[in-house]
């Protein structure tokens, strides 16, 4: 059964109920600006491509203008609550995951200028400032800043996203549908736990309306192993891809060939060594309610036709 969503609370009676969103014309700042929009709340989106809105949308556009921080300061002029989603899932060009550090900085600190009530941040499961991946150690950097500016805060974990136009589940499925073989690095015993973009959404949205500050997990009820998750989706979309196991080495060299016959990143080094340590896991009780297991039984048809390019999405526009 879903639950109403609250109503985040304004600072005062007389201020608008307004609210920002980083990238609400992508994949999470998507789901979190139309849940706000459902629940009367006006959007404004600080983003890198206004060129991506649609024609006719309520969002108010304003840029993500990391170079300028008193632009950005009155992008966010107004604002009750922002929900960052700003991120990089690996490094290219001049941009890595210590610049998104450095820019998160700076957009914490505008939306302190700018007097917003409330900040809250998308991170990820087991960020370490001492972690072996410059993904989980930079999240876990930017969790400080975002503590250093003093703002008051909610700082969610997700491990996985599924549901709406996610990625990984879509490509896995994908490439079950047109390979004959399908690799899966070591005994693939390594545990996953999604959460449904809109279970998200609706904890976002929910945690706007503490006081205190808050870190929790985002994750749904299900830990399927990677091998389990894999055998699921090949069996949704009636997939005749014969499942192997190979070296976890392997995964990477493998991953970059298809990569470049897609001109995609499909998995890195780091992203397939961190899922294989565990940290796409963890034991924790469930914050999102929709079982991934019932997801895939509902959206079997539709899985995997198309192929979703993250470059295309991200750096190509």
């Amino acid at each position: 059964m879903t639950r109403p969503l609250p109503t985040p609370a304004t600072s005062s009676p007389q201020r608008t109920p307004l609210d920002a969103v980083t990238g609400a014309f992508g994949y999470s700042g998507a789901a979190i600006a139309r849940h706000l929009q459902d629940a009367g709340r006006r959007v404004r989106t600080v983003t890198g491509h206004p060129h991506l809105a649609p024609a006719g949308t309520e969002i108010e556009v304003r840029p993500l203008d990391f170079e300028d921080p008193a632009r950005l300061a009155d992008a966010l002029q107004g604002v009750d609550t922002l929900y960052n989603t700003y991120w990089v899932r690996f490094g290219r060009g001049g941009l890595d995951h210590a610049t998104a550090t450095a820019r998160s900085r700076t957009l914490f600190r505008a939306a302190a200028d700018a007097g917003v009530r409330r900040v809250v941040h998308l991170s990820i499961t087991h960020p370490s400032a001492d972690s072996p991946y410059p993904y989980f150690r930079e999240k876990a950097r930017t969790e400080q800043a975002l503590a250093e500016v003093g703002l008051p805060h909610s700082i969610l974990r997700p491990a996985i996203l599924f549901g709406g136009r996610g990625v990984l589940l879509n490509n896995i499925a994908w490439l079950l549908r047109r390979l004959p073989v399908f690799a899966i690095g070591g005994d693939g015993g390594y545990r996953i736990r999604g959460i449904h973009v809109d279970d998200l959404a609706r904890l976002c949205i929910e945690e706007a309306t503490r006081s205190e500050n808050a870190t929790l997990d985002a994750v749904g009820p299900e830990r399927p192993t990677f091998d389990e998750l894999v055998r699921s989706i090949a069996d949704t979309v009636g997939s005749r891809a014969r499942i192997l196991h190979v070296p976890a080495r392997a995964i990477p060299p493998l991953s970059a060939g298809l990569g470049l016959l897609l001109r995609d990143k499909l998995l890195t080094a780091d992203e397939y060594g961190a899922m294989a340590d565990g940290l796409a896991d963890t034991d924790g009780p469930a914050t999102g309610t929709t079982a991934l297991s019932e997801w895939l039984h509902g959206n079997g048809d539709s899985l995997g036709l198309r192929y979703a390019n993250e470059l295309a999405r991200h750096y190509d526009q």
